[in-house]
Formats: C-alpha cells, structure tokens, sequence
C-alpha cells in the first residue's frame, strides 16, 4: 500500500508558524525532531485523527526569508462550516481572501496565507 505522509515547508520563525497552524487549524504537535548540532528542527503537525501531516522544517541560520517559487500552489482543509471559519480568520487579523467559487458555482473556498507567505486554501466540506 502507498499513501501520501506530509508535506514540507520551510519556516523562519517556527513559533510564529506553529502558533499560526495551531490557532487557525486546530493543528497539533505530534512529534519533534532537534538536530542542533546540524542547527535545524523538524516539527510534524497532524489533526487530532492523524493522518496526513504537515511538517515544518525550521534552519537556525536562515536569516532572509524564502523564496516560495512559482510552481507551489497550496495545501489545502475542508471546514464543516466555511462562513464561521472565514469570520474567525479575519477576527484573528489573518491575511485571507473574500470568499470564492469556480466560475457558475457558489463561494465554496478562500484562502489564507500564513507568516512565511505559505497560502492555504480553506473549502467547505460536503455532506453526502
């Protein structure tokens, strides 16, 4: 069997970054791994039912922020209600979108960018 296991991104302040995934995703620290004598610390972040994490690789030396690129699009969550989450994002002060939707939809997504300009993409979530 093959499944997908984390995603990587590359943080500059990794306080900041875990405050950030933790307060406007619920997102917790499920382990921790410190290499000081190679001066960088991986954190894995994952929802309380596991699964798929996002990992946050912090350097110790990176003093200029990243270059994201023009290839990485997004990581992307589904909320039970995408109206009361949107609202508590910008409650928070956190740079997100208006809400959108594909051309003939209605708004199902917006995004949301965290503090190394790393974006998110927030959708509802439906109900079968």
């Amino acid at each position: 069997m093959t499944k997908m296991l984390h995603t990587c991104i590359r943080v500059q302040d990794l306080e900041k970054s875990l405050e950030f995934y933790e307060t406007a995703f619920g997102l917790k620290e499920v382990r921790r791994k410190d290499f000081p004598e190679y001066e960088f610390t991986l954190v894995y972040l994952a929802f309380s039912e596991g699964g798929f994490e996002l990992e946050l690789t912090y350097n110790y030396d990176k003093k200029e922020p990243y270059e994201l690129g023009d290839g990485y699009g997004h990581l992307a969550v589904g909320v039970d209600d995408l109206k009361a989450s949107h609202a508590l994002h910008l409650e928070k002060g956190y740079t997100v979108t208006d809400l959108k939707g594909l051309p003939g939809s209605e708004p199902n997504y917006y995004f949301i960018t965290d503090p190394d300009g790393y974006k998110t993409e927030v959708i509802q979530n439906h109900t079968l």
